[in-house]
């Protein structure tokens, strides 16, 4: 895992480059320059990069330390040229000496940056606009430690170890641990756009940049087709950089327009990797297929096995510096795997379609519940629901009633609506003294504060704005950053290129969904490009059989009931929740119930691979 780390305080801090050490081997290296570390007085910075990815730069004259991961870009020729010059790091220092803290601002593409201005006693911390690298943070004894990942501002004496019980909960709400906390008390993830600055032993957090979604914008959609065409090829050919690429192919819309690109861009039959699974309902192999003919592409497949989910899960678990649940991390680290071992040291993603250009089913879901809303409030308080809830729940009247009851709840609260968690009563799932110590609102609260911070109006734009946070910032690109740098791959997003994005934002939300057909405008724009079987095909994307598998594959089965039966003694969950859904998943509900097994044994194995993380304090 690539990264940057560092710290700023008033003294000197003793054994500097010891520590400083310590923390780079949390991002998963070593110091890129062992004899020279970035270390002055209370100060210290330092990078690390296996795809030299990284750069540092430090200055006498002016006092300042700069560290940036990723793969910035500039629109100033000059910066430009001074980062192919002297590094990326030199060109941030150089718009710091110009701007400011605004220099996020005139920095473009995947970044995470550190400038400890040691003149001004100040730390300004940064990420990009879509959140694709990450960076936490703490403040710990008057000072400002920082980190890529938690497992390396963990590694600072001054920053206390201990597991956030509300951010256990969180997990288990959400699958992951969203941002802007950790699974850490007291660490702080940035979000996209965000930056901090730490002065006068206080910090300071603020947007430097915001997607403005300009909904009422007219247009052709002739013209509006050419524009993306055009962006989708400037973004791919800004990530090609010399290394061997080739691209994730699932079969769906993204990954098949970025194999289509890549293959234009380049010149060549791009290289595509594919999993499958011998599970039905699961395997899309057939559209990987049906894409990889149309584009001539070399194509190259893997069938992960369940055994190779048993081998993949404690590798999984370890990599991750926080517990995260998605299974399908499992397919992506074995696709990734793939690819490394056919010399690929550069993959792109389609991540970030459906979140831009309309895709995922729960637009147009919403969009039907938002029908009852515009009934007149008193024709619906009056009439329509003392009729319908009068009468007895069955059959298309118990549909009805269930219709209303979730129209009733407003945005994104009703994104919620099938959550685990909501589906039983927290007494009867979580132990009392685990529940006295959580808030159990405060992952709907994060999304509220999300959706309404949207620069729009419409909800199809808030909820994509949400998911730009919480499925891409805060899941997708967690999921494929961590198990590509597990396989040794680096990897490339280009729909989130800001040229991408920004114009996707000028898509009005009735050609984004239009009636219930997800993905109009994009699908049109590419109708000629893309086959066709591809623009009708059902989402779907590397899913995990895991539920399945589990009731088939002996190892498997006994994995997760040894991680489930270890779990009950942490005193998280009820054991008898954790009895019923054992029950319930050998009840024939195997897919459904197998997600929270699943999630629930990752966090075990996660703590258990995790020694350092101290347990709750009571």
């Amino acid at each position: 895992m690539s990264g940057i780390c560092g710290w700023i305080n008033n003294t000197e801090t003793p054994a500097a480059p010891t520590l400083l050490a310590a923390m780079v081997q949390g991002l998963g290296g070593t110091i890129i320059d062992p004899a020279s570390p970035c270390v002055s007085g209370g100060s210290a910075l330092s990078a690390w990069s296996p795809h030299g990815n990284a750069s540092l730069y430090k200055s006498a004259e002016d006092g300042l330390l700069v560290a940036v991961e990723g793969h910035p870009y500039w629109h100033n020729d000059d910066l430009s040229k001074l980062a192919k010059a002297q590094g990326a790091a030199a060109a941030i220092a150089n718009a710091y000496r110009r701007h400011g803290i605004k220099a996020p601002q005139e920095t473009h593409g995947p970044f995470a940056l550190a400038i400890i201005d040691q003149k001004k006693h100040q730390a300004l911390l940064a990420i990009d606009r879509l959140g694709i690298r990450p960076l936490c943070y703490v403040q710990a004894a008057n000072q400002l430690v920082f980190g890529s990942t938690t497992d390396s501002v963990i590694a600072h004496p001054a920053v206390n170890a201990t597991i956030d019980p509300q951010a256990i909960f969180n997990y288990l709400f959400c699958h992951m641990v969203p941002s802007p906390g950790s699974i850490y008390r007291g660490v702080r993830k940035l979000l996209p756009g965000q930056y901090i600055l730490f002065q006068e032993n206080h910090v300071t957090e603020a947007f430097y940049w915001a997607l403005e979604y300009q909904e009422k914008n007219r247009g052709s959609l002739t013209a509006r087709s050419s524009h993306l065409k055009d962006a989708l090829k400037n973004a791919v050919q800004r990530t090609l950089s010399g290394h061997k690429t080739g691209a994730f192919l699932s079969g769906g819309t993204d990954s098949s327009t970025i194999t289509g690109v890549l293959t234009q861009v380049g010149g060549t039959p791009a290289n595509t990797y594919s999993m499958g699974f011998e599970a039905d309902g699961f395997d899309e192999m057939e559209y990987a297929r049906i894409t990889a003919k149309h584009f001539g592409s070399h194509t190259h497949e893997y069938y992960v096995t369940p055994q190779d989910v048993v081998d993949a899960i404690p590798l999984v678990a370890q990599a991750y510096d926080e517990p995260f649940g998605n299974a399908s991390a499992v397919p992506t680290y074995y696709c990734a795997k793939l690819a490394h071992q056919d010399g690929i040291r550069m993959l792109l993603a389609g991540d970030g379609g459906d979140e831009i250009f309309g895709g995922n089913a729960r637009y147009a879901k919403q969009k039907i519940f938002d029908i009852y809303t515009c009934i007149p409030r008193l024709l619906r308080q009056a009439l329509i629901e003392p009729l319908t809830f009068a009468l007895p729940e069955r059959g298309p009247l118990q549909k009805l009633q269930s219709y209303i009851r979730q129209a009733q709840v407003p945005l994104p609260d009703r994104l919620e609506a099938y959550n685990f968690l909501h589906r039983t009563p927290l007494g009867d799932v979580f132990e009392s003294d685990f529940l006295k110590h959580i808030n159990p609102t405060d992952p709907v609260e994060q999304m509220r504060a999300v959706y309404q911070r949207a620069h729009a109006c419409s909800p199809i734009n808030r909820m994509m704005y949400l998911d730009l946070k919480q499925t891409l910032a805060d899941n997708d690109l967690r999921k494929v950053n961590r198990m590509c740098a597990l396989a040794g791959v680096d990897v490339r997003y280009p729909l989130l290129d800001e040229d991408i994005v920004t114009f996707a934002a000028t898509i009005p939300p009735e050609l984004q969904v239009k009636g219930v057909n997800l993905r109009y405008f994009f699908k049109e724009a590419l109708r000629d490009f893309l086959p066709a079987e591809t623009l009708t095909k059902s989402k779907h994307g590397f899913g995990l059989p895991f539920g399945l598998w589990m009731n088939t594959h002996a190892p498997l089965r006994e994995l997760a009931y040894d991680s489930l039966h270890s779990f009950r003694q942490r005193g998280y969950i009820k054991p008898a929740y954790l009895d019923q859904l054992i029950e319930q998943h050998r009840a024939g509900h195997a897919s459904y119930y197998g997600v929270m097994i699943w999630v629930i044994m990752m966090l075990e194995q996660w703590l258990q691979l995790h020694k350092n993380a101290a347990a709750p304090a009571p």
